[in-house]
């Protein structure tokens, strides 16, 4: 009986040790009444970095704890990882949302940043050091929060978006929306005017901009892969720096590299016969990011 006592307490105690991911409620203002999940190490780098990950249409925060290696980066690394979850509209971010799409207005962009500032108050993180990464929907989420709140992050990569901007004025952002002229690569608009898009939602801002890491798949139907051009164009005109040059085979054989100035500021990935969505390269977004050599 002893000894039956004593096992169950090592294995009570056991489950109470190790970082798992947890919901947080109350963590500010929520307009949409989204969903904040994180993932904190157990050991903390000090100040830590904090990424801001979000799951694709279809998806859910827990599902895309699961579905990339950051979780593994994050023990190793030190940094923390905030996991937003929608449930609105077939579980899509809203990027046609004027209010997401404008610094301060509401929407899901908003409450994201209530999450942000939750993390840095309650996890004494390094608000000089918090990215943003995103898959398909949550890759146009990228780009979003990267546009309207460009004081709030540091960098972005958005695995198989579109740009800023792109959906505004449609209906809904999801697959099944009536109109799809965005995801098709169908707008024409010049650098200049996506680039004006970005600096319009956030009048009077001239502080530094986001870093931005662009990844897209060549055979992608669903978001075609001019809608990552699209997203180049666009970041190129907002950070100032022209494209300079291609480096094939980085990070494999299939992908294309495209570098824009020195490649610090902006950087493209096209994948030959790489479909929806382009693969979670984990090492070359941190890199990227500065959070691992």
């Amino acid at each position: 009986m002893l000894l039956s006592s004593v096992l169950s307490v090592a294995a009570l105690a056991a489950s109470c040790l190790g970082a798992k991911l947890e919901q947080v409620t109350n963590f500010g203002e929520n307009p949409t009444k989204i969903y904040m999940y994180i993932y904190v190490p157990d050991k903390l780098a000090a100040k830590p970095a904090v990424i801001v990950a979000l799951h694709p249409c279809g998806g859910t925060a827990p599902s895309w704890y699961s579905g990339t290696k950051l979780p593994s980066y994050a023990d190793q690394n030190g940094f923390i990882l905030i996991y937003p979850g929608t449930p609105n509209q077939s579980n899509c971010w809203d990027v046609q949302n004027p209010a997401s799409l404008t610094h301060g207005a509401g929407g899901d962009a908003l409450g994201i940043v209530s999450m942000i500032n939750h993390t840095l108050a309650h996890h004494g993180a390094d608000p000089s050091r918090v990215f943003v990464m995103g898959s398909s929907s949550g890759a146009m989420m990228t780009n979003l929060l990267a546009g309207a709140y460009p004081d709030v992050f540091e960098a972005g990569s958005a695995f198989s978006g579109v740009a800023f901007g792109c959906f505004a004025g449609a209906a809904g952002a999801t697959p099944f929306s009536a109109n799809q002229t965005c995801a098709q690569g169908q707008l024409q608009h010049t650098p200049e005017q996506w680039g004006s898009f970005v600096r319009t939602a956030y009048p009077g801002y001239a502080g530094r901009r986001p870093r931005m890491q662009i990844w897209h798949g060549l055979a992608d139907a669903l978001v075609r892969p001019q809608c990552a051009a699209q997203a180049l164009e666009q970041w190129s005109d907002v950070l100032g720096v022209p494209w300079s040059k291609n480096v094939t085979g980085t990070p494999s054989s299939a992908y294309t590299q495209m570098l824009y100035g020195d490649g610090t500021k902006l950087q493209g990935y096209f994948g030959v016969g790489v479909g929806h969505t382009a693969p979670v390269n984990e090492v070359y977004m941190l890199r990227f990011f500065g959070l691992v050599a």
